[in-house]
């Protein structure tokens, strides 16, 4: 993989415990969620630094290449941990919100006690029925209801329930999957089985970005990622992030990150990369 990225596939999995070591990138299909008890967590999201802290519960479409960074040994976490396949997460009646925040790449953290004291042995009774091959139905139901938990803490105004978010996420994990590869509106919505036009209005609606918003986004978050953790010429880069040519990618990184390619390089090399708290 470019710059050392790895796809995993989508799984249920729980767990409680400090972060794992991540040396390189990762993807999958799986909304993750985290529940941070203790120390905290510091992701990279392509090239932008995410602070997760104590107290705080973490909830992001893991389908963007992302990466652990190393915590010091004093502030070692303790995190529960939980992914969901996005086609479990599909057959649930999620808000607006979802698609917003979660579908449109944003990591939505809140306040752990805004979504319940019992989220750690919530954890603790998912982990022993996996263990023991009993039946996921009721996990799958209480996870439903915490991550609506998790949304409600995010509502801008009033939500109106869907009921299929299905054609919306085929296109954003279509797109996530070949945004590398010189794509089309049209090869976007035959993804989903829908006529051009109306996926374009449906995608804007649903995620409030168009999708070639959505393609630009995956692709500079590729170009930072690779920008970070290799030694590719700018050209390189452009052609392995799905840009097709240089000066596309000057153009889109430039509104994206306020810089060129080689200036957001240079001073991550000096500075280190930026952090942002999510909030």
């Amino acid at each position: 993989m470019s710059g050392g990225l790895q796809v995993v596939d989508p799984a249920l999995w729980v767990h409680r415990g400090a972060a794992p070591p991540m040396p390189t990138f990762h993807r999958h299909d799986d909304l993750e969620i985290n529940v941070v008890l203790s120390g905290g967590l510091d992701y990279l999201f392509g090239g932008t630094r995410v602070h997760v802290p104590a107290g705080t519960t973490a909830m992001f479409w893991a389908a963007a290449p992302h990466r652990l960074l190393a915590t010091e040994p004093q502030q070692r976490s303790d995190v529960c941990w939980v992914h969901v396949p996005l086609t479990a997460v599909l057959q649930w009646s999620l808000p607006d919100a979802f698609t917003t925040h979660v579908l449109g790449h944003r990591t939505v953290v809140v306040p752990t006690q805004a979504v319940g004291t019992h989220v750690p042995a919530l954890f603790e009774d998912w982990r022993r029925d996996l263990a023991a091959g009993a039946d996921t139905g009721p996990m799958l139901l209480e996870a439903n209801a915490l991550v609506l938990r998790i949304l409600g803490r995010t509502a801008e105004g009033p939500e109106r329930p869907r009921a299929d978010l299905r054609p919306v996420a085929r296109m954003a994990s279509w797109i996530a999957e070949h945004f590398r590869e010189p794509v089309t509106t049209a090869d976007v919505a035959r993804s989903a089985n829908l006529n051009p036009n109306y996926a374009t209005t449906l995608f804007r609606q649903s995620v409030g970005v168009s999708l070639g918003e959505q393609l630009v986004r995956h692709r500079v978050a590729e170009a930072q990622r690779l920008l970070l953790t290799t030694t590719l010429t700018t050209a390189a880069v452009a052609h392995a992030a799905g840009f097709g040519s240089q000066s596309s990618l000057y153009a889109h990184f430039g509104r994206a990150c306020g810089c060129s390619p080689g200036a957001y390089r240079d001073s991550r090399a000096s500075t280190g990369t930026l952090t942002r708290t999510a909030r």
